[in-house]
């Protein structure tokens, strides 16, 4: 038999719709097989931290604004977190913002600007009581208001907007108590109000 006629009569062969079948279900068990491996095994991701906080608190304000705006956090026991104590009992400021200072980098050679404007405190555990939260101006460039949002975020067991509020600091030296709050001994939080209460005194008072 010659080599078209071989050819010929594979190409002739009958169609076996079983094999075809079985065929495909091995090719979609091995993609699912692939897939759970990507899950099991994820990419690790730059950038993303694990802050391994109970709640977040995260105060911005507009992009590319050139003024600077400070947080203050104090918790029941009376610790105060601001710029000049990024730390007490669980409470910690992992993000400073200064307006426009310090947003220029230079990156091998190049200049690039970073527009957020973002504070980021986290509580890093559960401590029953009232949480104060205060915002302060404490320096300009251009002399106007600043529109300032307020975020708190209650983390575990799952992500839940505790608070979500913009208020206006008028002019340098203005501070307001953006949120009071008090977190129960299961984590839950009550007691959400505005009551006035200056912490930036607190902070930098003189014996």
């Amino acid at each position: 038999m010659s080599a078209f006629a071989r050819a010929s009569s594979r190409h002739r062969q009958p169609f076996d719709p079983i094999t075809a079948v079985l065929f495909k279900i091995i090719q979609a068990i091995t993609y699912l097989f692939v897939l759970a491996v990507l899950f099991m095994n994820p990419v690790s991701k730059q950038g993303i931290i694990d802050p391994k906080a109970e709640y977040i608190i995260t105060v911005t304000w507009p992009d590319a604004n050139p003024n600077d705006i400070d947080t203050y956090v104090e918790d029941p026991a009376g610790n105060l977190v601001n710029f000049a104590a990024a730390a007490a009992g669980l409470i910690h400021l992992d993000r400073d913002d200064r307006g426009n200072l310090n947003d220029t980098l230079n990156i091998n050679g190049k200049l690039i600007e970073n527009p957020l404007n973002q504070e980021v405190t986290t509580i890093r555990g559960v401590i029953p009581g009232e949480y104060i939260v205060n915002v302060h101006y404490y320096a300009t460039e251009d002399m106007q208001p600043v529109p300032v949002t307020i975020r708190v975020d209650k983390v575990n067991p799952r992500l839940e907007v505790l608070y979500y509020e913009t208020i206006t600091l008028e002019k340098k030296d203005d501070e307001k108590t953006a949120v009071r709050f008090t977190v129960l001994g299961n984590g839950a939080v009550t007691n959400i109000n505005h009551i006035a209460k200056s912490l930036v005194a607190k902070a930098f008072k003189r014996d």
